[in-house]
């Protein structure tokens, strides 16, 4: 019997007294945050929350987050975090498609009115009976005439709990993706998932309690989740909680905290590398003690490691994974050459090959379709028995991104099948046009679609943000990429930008920039 809410009773009987969550000026222990889950747990049980239950969670990076994250595990729910961003129809959509029989929800504030939306969501969702809301002020009064506050929940229950005991592969965490296609769905992890998972990452980033890790990254999302908050309580490690990312909030808490280890995505490392006043802060300082980076989520642009590695004086680990692996699949380790561009070699335990659309593994160096398998994949997709069916084609998990191995067992991603562009019956890869886009001195970042196009099927868009001061012109960008790329891969249309839409864990959402698109390109 197991339940993943161990690695914070460990971590609280060996470290005590030891700052677990630093938040501002808030400073919790081990010992602080155990206590208060196992007053949350029990609040949870006294409500009628069996082993199994599912009991949603909308909350921001603030210590609230592992404290009710702790008590739904040790209660023996199943935890269902939720993007403090959905909408009152997404959320009822998530509570539904989950039978969450429960929700907590944060406040939030005016201009994300987190905990007003989520009890719309809840009053629209017939499986969910309890609705708890935590104030933005800390010990206020609900906010929803009515309605409890997660203090209520807590009130005069113990701190301490005799934690359900669950199987190791018992639903732990039911997870949403947007998948290839369609509605979001339900990512079934179980305790065994995510602690093998967290295990196996330790190894790699040779993590312990002496290391200060920041978290910028939601933790409702699955790289924040276990690559962040699980690692660190297995690893006895502190966390310094960043709500949102903002440079130069990032910049202070490296500058003040000591941070150690940084997890994110490649639009982050662009933003700290392009901060207009990064000379403010003491780089020589931040860079004495951060030993490592992690990048994921998303393809980091080559000459962008190569600039953040050279500026900040550190080696950053490139990883993959996908929300199904719980998430980790494959990690750039400290023992191997490093070769820039790759996504490293599967993690212990975890098998990876590249495959064509009937299954056979392709040679190396040629493209196809990473599959996976081994402890990090997901049970299945929650009550989805067609989307199982096609993500487990022939026993290995089916990821929908193209990459390629090489001779000495790296992998590379080459893009994501749904962003493949098929231009005049040739197959054209975002990513590729991106990286060559960012090889001109003038272009700071670029995010290449597909466009609708009748003579061609589609036609090859280019947004670019161009270096501050500089004068980019559009027929420069286009010349530039006539002369570096193949007639049919270099985009006819370019639009220059100030910025590109980034969603809450980072990434560049070209679902956004295809919205625009509202004409046919004929060039």
């Amino acid at each position: 019997m197991f339940n993943l809410a161990v690695i914070l009773e460990n971590s609280a009987r060996a470290y005590p007294d030891k700052e677990a969550v630093t938040f501002n000026h808030f400073r919790l222990t081990f010992k602080m945050i155990d206590d208060l889950a196992n007053q949350v747990a029990n609040g949870l049980r006294a409500a009628g929350i069996r082993k199994g239950d599912k009991v949603a969670f909308s909350c921001p990076n603030i210590p609230y987050f592992p404290i009710v994250y702790f008590g739904i595990l040790k209660a023996g729910a199943v935890f269902v975090p939720l993007n403090v961003l959905l909408r009152e129809r997404e959320v009822a959509y998530h509570l539904s498609d989950s039978d969450s029989v429960a929700f907590i929800c944060f406040e939030g504030r005016e201009e994300l009115p987190i905990g007003k939306i989520g009890y719309a969501g809840f009053q629209e969702a017939q499986s969910c009976d309890h609705f708890w809301i935590i104030p933005t002020i800390p010990g206020g009064d609900s906010p929803i005439e009515g309605v409890p506050t997660l203090a209520d929940l807590m009130h005069d229950q113990p701190t301490t709990c005799d934690t359900v005991q669950c199987r190791a592969d018992d639903t732990c965490i039911i997870i949403y993706t947007s998948g290839t296609t369609g509605r979001p769905k339900g990512a079934e992890l179980t305790h065994s998932n995510i602690l093998m998972n967290c295990m196996s990452t330790r190894r790699l980033i040779k993590g312990g309690p002496d290391d200060v890790a920041l978290a910028v990254l939601p933790l409702f999302h699955s790289f924040g989740l276990t690559g962040l908050l699980n690692s660190a309580v297995l690893n006895g490690s502190r966390l310094v909680l960043v709500p949102r990312f903002e440079p130069a909030e990032v910049l202070r808490a490296f500058q003040e905290e000591n941070v150690t280890l940084f997890a994110g995505v490649p639009t982050m490392y662009w933003e700290l590398l392009h901060f207009a006043d990064l000379d403010k802060y003491d780089l020589k300082r931040i860079a004495e003690n951060w030993r490592l980076g992690v990048s994921g989520g998303a393809a980091m642009p080559v000459d962008l490691m190569k600039q953040f590695q050279e500026r900040f004086q550190i080696r950053i680990l490139e990883g993959y994974g996908l929300s199904e692996t719980s998430p980790t699949a494959s990690f750039s380790r400290e023992d191997m050459p490093q070769k820039i561009g790759s996504i490293g070699v599967p993690i212990w335990g975890v098998e990876m090959m590249i495959v064509d659309p009937d299954m056979n593994e392709v040679p190396l160096g040629e493209t196809g379709e990473i599959v996976i398998r081994g402890h990090n994949v997901m049970k299945g997709y929650y009550k989805h028995d067609e989307a199982n069916e096609e993500a487990f084609r022939g026993g290995w998990f089916h990821t929908g991104d193209i990459g390629y191995q090489d001779e000495d067992g790296y992998f590379f991603i080459v893009d994501r099948i749904k962003d493949m562009i098929i231009r005049g019956g040739f197959n054209v890869y975002p990513r590729e046009i991106e990286e060559v886009l960012m090889m001109h001195p003038d272009i700071t970042l670029a995010a290449v679609i597909g466009v609708p196009n009748e003579e061609h099927g589609e036609e090859i868009k280019a947004f670019v943000i161009p270096r501050k001061g500089s004068s980019l012109t559009v027929d420069e960008v286009i010349s530039f990429s006539k002369k570096e790329m193949a007639g049919y891969k270099y985009p006819r249309i370019v639009e220059l930008c100030e910025n590109l839409p980034i969603g809450p864990t980072g990434k560049v959402l070209k679902t956004e920039l295809r919205k625009k698109q509202n004409t046919v390109a004929n060039v």
